[in-house]
């Protein structure tokens, strides 16, 4: 799987070729070996190289030793993430499971209003949680997912309109 992540402004390309406790990642064309494992909902342990890290999710930030980083992750196959969030906002729009995983909140409620950006939905994949947000302002008209449903990529998991 390959992503976009802009940390601090700096995007980088991260490529992650095994899935299991301890991942194969390459980032920017550099191998490195990460080992994540989530403790709670929100704080994930990751050994990359040797050397530790407490990663607290907060938000489009991540908290690490003290410093807060924020960061965004656009998955290069998403058409959105080509198009640009809020690009062609009329008519419903629908958030998709980026990978397979496991839903793990449910954010929202049928019908009620969100903003372009809000959190609406969170799955668990290869040991991370991931925040799915609204891809525009509107009313959630369809919730497709309950909180331990197994997701796979391209399932439509909430339908804003």
């Amino acid at each position: 799987m390959k992503v976009w992540l802009e940390i601090e402004g700096k995007k980088q390309v991260v490529e992650i070729r095994s899935a299991s406790d301890t991942m194969e990642c390459l980032v920017d064309g550099r191998a490195m070996e990460v080992d994540g494992r989530l403790m709670q909902a929100g704080v994930l342990s990751l050994i990359v190289e040797g050397r530790q890290y407490r990663c607290v999710m907060d938000g489009d930030a991540v908290v690490i030793a003290g410093r807060r980083f924020a960061f965004s992750v656009e998955d290069p196959r998403s058409l959105q993430g080509r198009r640009g969030v809020g690009a062609d906002t009329g008519g419903p729009r629908v958030v998709k499971s980026p990978m397979p995983g496991r839903v793990v909140r449910v954010l929202v409620n049928a019908g009620d209003e969100v903003e372009e950006g809000q959190a609406v939905v969170a799955i668990e994949a290869m040991k991370m949680q991931n925040d799915l947000k609204s891809p525009k302002k509107g009313r959630v008209v369809r919730i497709s997912v309950a909180i331990g449903d197994t997701v796979s990529t391209g399932d439509v998991m909430v339908v804003v309109d």
